[in-house]
């Protein structure tokens, strides 16, 4: 009996209650600070023997080709500098990042893997390869593989899991959270952690991710400057901060960051002005995603 024939489909409605921010407890951070900030750094393996997951280069004759040599590059640059440049910047703030990794990513590219981990960045799983969760063979497998391949490099399973491009299936909470997973990224649909109902009862915790503050969003689908990446991430946090204020409830902002999109020489230097625009506020607390996972439960919610 399939996983599908056990339980019927869960819809959103099913999985979660309307509930407006007005209206819940307050949230209160450690040592009154009013925005939790986490930075995602997304890193994946596309494979040269299937289509690109996204293109920077339109091929002369359209179609989409296979190989794909200038997209796979321009991908492939983002691992070998990118992530390296983005890292620096991190490392002057002293902010401890998230590195979301496909599976497949933790192997070809072990020097990233090992340089978060010397860093005591948490690893979330990001699929075992950059596909839509729709169109992998076996997402139970998928998902397993991805866990003990973070598992090994590690020394731990990941508590968090980040569906390449936010994919899921109907079933994919409910898979999370039989292979051990916590909290999920997908759902972002708030501005504080909320809880996602599954077929057993049970439930995981959705982690405010982002898709305004994502420079997938940002460089490659609104086609803004590279300046938008650090107004944008301004803006955004001082209207969390006076929702905060305001709402007397604490807020959680994410950063996402692809090495091969913001880590670009000509767009670097609006990452760093943004974290350093955050580093530098009073009210601010760089956490990693189980940390607002941990600070949540701690909460009582």
């Amino acid at each position: 009996m399939t996983a599908l024939e056990r339980s019927p489909q869960l819809t959103p409605a099913d999985r979660i209650a309307y509930d407006p921010i007005s209206k819940r407890p307050p949230l209160a951070l450690p040592d009154g600070k009013k925005v939790a900030i986490w930075v995602i750094v997304n890193v994946e393996e596309w494979s040269i023997h299937e289509t690109m997951p996204r293109t920077v280069l339109t091929p002369p004759a359209g179609g989409q080709p296979v190989p794909d040599i200038p997209n796979w590059a321009w991908h492939e640059y983002g691992n070998r500098v990118g992530f390296w440049r983005l890292l620096e910047i991190l490392d002057s703030l002293s902010i401890k990042a998230v590195l979301a990794i496909n599976g497949q990513a933790v192997d070809a590219y072990p020097d990233i893997a090992e340089a978060a981990i010397e860093r005591g960045w948490e690893f979330i799983g990001h699929g075992l390869t950059q596909k839509n969760m729709q169109k992998v063979a076996n997402e139970t497998d998928d998902i397993a593989k991805t866990t003990a391949t973070i598992a090994a490099a590690t020394g731990r399973a990941p508590r968090g899991w980040l569906g390449p491009g936010l994919t899921e299936t109907w079933e994919t909470p409910d898979l999370l959270v039989e292979a051990g997973y916590e909290y999920v990224c997908d759902w972002v649909l708030d501005d504080q952690p909320v809880l996602l109902g599954t077929r057993d009862g049970g439930s995981i915790v959705s982690v405010p991710y982002t898709q305004e503050c994502n420079d997938v969003a940002m460089m490659l689908i609104q086609h803004h400057p590279a300046s938008e990446y650090e107004r944008r991430a301004i803006d955004q946090f001082d209207q969390l901060l006076a929702d905060a204020e305001s709402g007397g409830s604490a807020r959680v902002m994410a950063l996402v960051l692809h090495p091969y999109i913001m880590g670009a020489p000509h767009r670097a230097k609006y990452v760093k002005g943004a974290l350093g625009y955050l580093a530098a506020a009073q009210d601010a607390v760089f956490m990693t995603g189980e940390e607002i996972l941990d600070w949540y439960a701690e909460a009582g919610q």
